[in-house]
């Protein structure tokens, strides 16, 4: 049997994409919960040297980095289970678009709304309310962002559909909502409502509770 580690963090978004993927491919591995913000180990130092986080696949000694080249490594790797991307190299290209989008675009838009003050914050509330309107226009009448099944784009998404919400409610905002989002909220609840999903979260009172103490943090710094 091949030897699979994934070097991740128990509530990190991007290591738990890749922990979907495998668990959606029947793969077994070994998880190595990283202390990312405290004390980087020597083998997470050895296998990503360049960038030094997580998440770090490592697949009979040979480490691949990038929670997005990840996922395409496991889905190409592994071809037992659902497929992660469409054959079709149009499709394929549409999916690797989308997913460039979400982690480019999307999340630091969406992170830097949830920790931004003042008029910093309401220029970030206003990109992410027009970046959400083009997710909410690509979803259209899918039940996913691939079509009838989990692929690779809502594997991707997985910060809007759960980290962002406990962190806009922990900020006091309501940036995303059902009512100004219909669609996406309706995926929110496809999507944590599988099986394979809601066993791959981090616990919500531990994830919340972290946050809290990172937004107290960041309130007294601001307060010295």
């Amino acid at each position: 049997m091949a030897e699979v580690k994934l070097f991740g963090n128990w509530g990190s978004p991007f290591s738990r994409r890749v922990e979907v993927a495998l668990k959606l491919k029947g793969v077994e591995y070994e998880f190595i919960d990283e202390d990312v913000y405290n004390y980087k180990s020597p083998l997470l130092l050895k296998y990503n040297p360049v960038h030094k986080k997580v998440p770090v696949l490592v697949h009979n000694g040979k480490p691949i980095c990038e929670s997005l080249v990840i996922l395409e490594y496991v889905d190409e790797t592994w071809e037992k289970g659902p497929s992660l991307l469409p054959k079709d190299p149009y499709e394929r290209a549409l999916v690797r678009f989308w997913t460039k989008f979400l982690d480019e675009k999307c999340v630091p838009t969406l992170w830097k709304t949830c920790w931004s003050i003042g008029e910093e914050q309401e220029k970030a509330k206003e990109e992410s309310t027009e970046l959400l309107n083009i997710l909410e226009g690509t979803l259209s009448d899918k039940k996913f962002f691939g079509g009838d099944s989990i692929g690779m784009v809502d594997i991707v998404a997985n910060f809007i559909s759960y980290w962002f919400i406990i962190l806009q409610e922990l900020a006091g905002l309501q940036v995303l909502t059902k009512e100004k989002f219909p669609k996406l909220g309706a995926w929110i609840d496809d999507y944590l409502n599988c099986n394979i999903i809601k066993e791959n979260l981090p616990p919500k009172d531990k994830l919340t509770a972290y946050f809290r103490a990172r937004f107290e943090a960041a309130a007294a710094a601001t307060a010295k």
